[in-house]
């Protein structure tokens, strides 16, 4: 509160009005997007000894911030999969029928991290009983899921749902998918809470997520 306090006195009140009002569905530009996909950050993952996993929390901003609080995590890409459009823009993605969602893709070190570690991180950081987007940010695109990459990685998402269900005595309604190509996305919302701190540290407490996170998961949610 202290920094939010001393920007504000610091800026004009249109201008705070104007950083009030940010979600993740308004970005400043819509670049298109990179043409490196999930399938060569993977193989250079596995070149250097490293995993990688795919999933989609909502606002890929905060699903970059989530994980990247893990120690073995490498990276954190944020992107676009599920849908069918090859290459699709931000503007796409949130304003057209592509069926795609915000998806993060994960590399992570095995030696520290396992993917049962990722999938319990997901878990506490989405609101599993939203069909409708996450939080604040509605729409298709914004819905949470899984992407296991392979049998194993289907057979743990779908225990670690029903794990869930059992301790929450409801039934989550996210989907588990399989992985499919991982767009990144434009350079602009690639760690974005880093590069626009008080932006994005408005934006996700005005959209309600940590509050909600706590009513569902109590202390577990980070």
């Amino acid at each position: 509160m202290a920094i939010l306090d001393k920007f504000l006195t610091r800026f004009p009140v249109w201008a705070a009005l104007s950083i009030l009002t940010i979600s993740c569905a308004s970005p400043s530009v819509d670049a298109s997007q990179t043409e490196v996909n999930g399938d060569t950050i993977a193989e250079q993952a596995l070149a250097n000894g490293h995993a990688t996993a795919v999933f989609a929390m909502g606002c890929f901003w905060c699903a970059e911030a989530d994980f990247e609080k893990l120690d073995g995590v490498v990276a954190v890409v944020s992107g676009y999969t599920g849908g069918e459009l090859k290459d699709p823009t931000y503007r796409q993605v949130t304003h057209g029928d592509t069926g795609h969602y915000e998806a993060v893709l994960v590399t992570y070190d095995e030696s520290k991290l396992s993917y049962d570690d990722l999938l319990a991180t997901f878990w506490t950081n989405i609101d599993p009983f939203d069909a409708n987007g996450q939080f604040c940010d509605k729409g298709t695109s914004y819905r949470a899921a899984i992407f296991p990459r392979s049998d194993s990685e289907t057979e743990a998402a779908n225990k670690s749902k029903e794990q869930r269900n059992e301790e929450l005595q409801e039934e989550p309604v996210t989907a588990i998918l399989p992985r499919a190509t991982f767009y990144k996305a434009e350079e602009y919302h690639q760690d974005y809470y880093k590069k626009n701190p008080i932006r994005y540290g408005i934006y996700r407490s005005r959209c309600g997520r940590d509050a909600r996170l706590a009513d569902i998961w109590g202390s577990s949610s980070k």
